[in-house]
């Protein structure tokens, strides 16, 4: 990136707006300036540049003062809430925002975790990067059962974006020609060990309507011209994904949308600008520019753009919503309906099934494959809907071997002990459910009354709980699992609830959601605001139901779909 793009204070009028920097930001900042339009991305936190701020990355567990350990000191009060996510180690922390600056209150007995990752590039840098398709099932659900109000799009309208998005980013998978889970574009699949081939070939006779395939992940593994543009490289296994990878061989803002932006010349950053609202003219009935705090020195500035594009994380947006404030829309703009900051949901991950696998001893595997086993949701329709609960899960989960860390408490000493920790362990197979979560009014998200934070933006106060529906999936879950492992000839099942809060999955959606109806829905079925034409939110925030798959690759296919619905609309007048 070269320095002429980063700005402090300006007075010019942009063509638009994007306000964050993560996966949907990074595609609005793409798809816009690709189009012509000269686009400014507002940034809350620092600037990360592409391989230069990677300064963990290929260091090795041994040269850490703790062996990644994050000091204790150091997760009581700065990371209190980051250090729950699966990323989050001596070799990460860098990326995960600081708890003390970024404080946020529960009602009583709720216990929300809100991971936040704020510089250039956002959570782009840290996601997990399995990428799934929503099927016609996950669109048609809330009409269909009655739970959250029907999706404005189907299918159809974005499988076209899908595989434009999918082109760009690389995902790595193989064909399954399954209704509940749609086929992408795909790059080779990483590959199965040999149990999990054998654990595949059992289902497929024991249980046919739950099919094990390889998991579908952003990771280049055979880079094709359109990402070789962008400098980036085939993945190496190396699974040091969430320190950043120089090889942009995962799809992150960095490694790909960014560089795509930058190239057209149309790019401009504004980098530690906390948004503190949106600036509404009355007149126009549009948004005129953006409010913002600087993140050091607090100073308040203003920018100004004919088109606004919200991309700052579910939670992020609409409290950046709630807060513009005008005599229009008193309680948060485009907000008419009231509906803004309700319906909030995330993924529940909180069933896991382990399992022991004997024999194999012959067998191994080399690298650390980013990639999993995958089971598909397979009560994916109301008439597979399950007798206790609504919707479904699917299950993820891989077979290995342990290594010499797992033999800790074996006897010996010298040179015959050492000997003993060249060999690997006995084979092993973990399988973890992702629900999902219905969509319910009382789940929300408002302004705290009297909590500010540093920059004095009112804190977000957090109500989310899960349901009996979401409980009761989690025992089926169990269920489920350890029939499939005992019909695989497995041994020391065991199973485990694990109590993790709403948040943890880091899939949260919903709260300023699509609709057909302005009467219960903040955008339509562009992610076009109903009262503000020329504000548009692209991200979880405008999920009407989280589906089961992970949200990402959707996320970018309703921004893309979006970015060109706007300028279009932009270019005849209409914006």
């Amino acid at each position: 990136m070269n320095k002429e793009m980063y700005i402090d204070e300006s007075s010019e009028v942009y063509d638009a707006i994007v306000i964050g920097s993560g996966v949907t930001g990074g595609w609005a900042a793409k798809e816009l300036t690709e189009k012509g339009m000269k686009t400014l991305m507002i940034e809350r936190g620092r600037v990360v540049e592409h391989r230069k701020d990677y300064i963990s990355e290929a260091v090795p567990p041994w040269d850490y003062a703790n062996r990644t350990k994050v000091a204790k000191e150091l997760t009581d009060e700065q990371y209190k809430i980051q250090k729950q996510c699966y990323a989050f180690h001596d070799g990460t922390k860098h990326f995960f925002g600081n708890d003390k600056d970024y404080p946020y209150s529960t009602e009583e007995g709720t216990d929300f975790s809100w991971i936040r990752a704020n510089q250039l590039g956002g959570k782009s840098l840290l996601w997990h990067r399995q990428s799934y398709r929503m099927s016609a099932f996950d669109f048609e659900a809330n009409k269909k059962d009655g739970h959250g109000n029907d999706w404005p799009i189907r299918y159809k309208d974005l499988a076209p974006w899908y595989e434009y998005v999918e082109k760009f980013v690389g995902i790595s998978g193989a064909a399954a020609n399954l209704p509940q889970l749609p086929d992408s574009v795909f790059l080779p699949p990483f590959e199965m060990t040999k149990p999990e081939l054998d654990f595949t070939a059992k289902m497929a006779e024991a249980e046919p309507d739950k099919p094990v395939i390889i998991s579908r992940c952003a990771h280049l593994t055979k880079p094709q011209k359109i990402h070789l543009e962008m400098g980036r490289a085939q993945c190496m296994a190396r699974n040091e994904c969430q320190k950043g990878c120089s090889l942009g061989a995962y799809f992150s803002t960095q490694s790909a949308t960014l560089p795509a932006a930058a190239r057209t010349g149309n790019l401009y950053i504004a980098p530690n600008s906390v948004v503190e609202s949106l600036i509404y003219d009355e007149k126009t009935n549009r948004v005129k520019g953006v409010r913002v705090i600087d993140n050091d020195t607090l100073k308040q500035r203003e920018y100004y753009a004919k088109v606004v594009f919200l991309c700052a994380s579910t939670l992020g947006t609409t409290q950046i919503m709630l807060n513009s404030t005008s005599k229009q829309f008193p309680n948060g703009i485009a907000n008419s309906s009231g509906v803004l900051g309700h319906y909030l949901m995330d993924h529940n991950y909180n069933a896991l099934v382990t399992a022991s696998i004997d024999g194999y001893e012959e067998e191994y595997y080399s690298g650390r494959r980013p990639a999993s086993l995958y089971i598909p949701n397979f009560h994916y329709e109301p008439g597979r809907y399950h007798k206790d609960f609504k919707r479904g899960y699917a299950l993820a989960g891989s077979a290995s071997r342990a290594d010499w860390q797992s033999l800790g408490s074996m006897d010996g000493f010298g040179k015959s002990f050492k000997s003993l920790l060249h060999n690997p362990g006995g084979w092993g197979i973990g399988l973890q459910a992702q629900g999902e979560m219905l969509p319910r009014h009382d789940n929300q998200v408002a302004l705290h009354s009297t909590k500010k934070d540093k920059w004095g933006i009112p804190q977000l106060n957090i109500n989310c709980k899960w349901s009996d529906n979401e409980n009761a999936m989690m025992q089926s879950a169990l269920e489920v699992a350890s029939s499939m492992m005992e019909k695989a000839g497995f041994n020391n099942i065991e199973q485990r609830i694990l109590g993790q809060a709403p948040g943890l999955a880091i899939h949260e959606v919903g709260t300023a959601r699509m609709g057909r109806d302005p009467k219960d829905s903040i955008l339509n079925g562009y992610n076009q605001a109903h009262d503000v034409p020329n504000l548009f939110v692209t991200d979880g925030a405008s999920f009407c139901s989280t589906g089961v798959g992970n949200p990402s690759l959707t996320f970018m296919a309703v921004t893309a779909r979006a970015v060109d619905y706007a300028v279009k609309e932009f270019k005849s007048g209409r914006l």
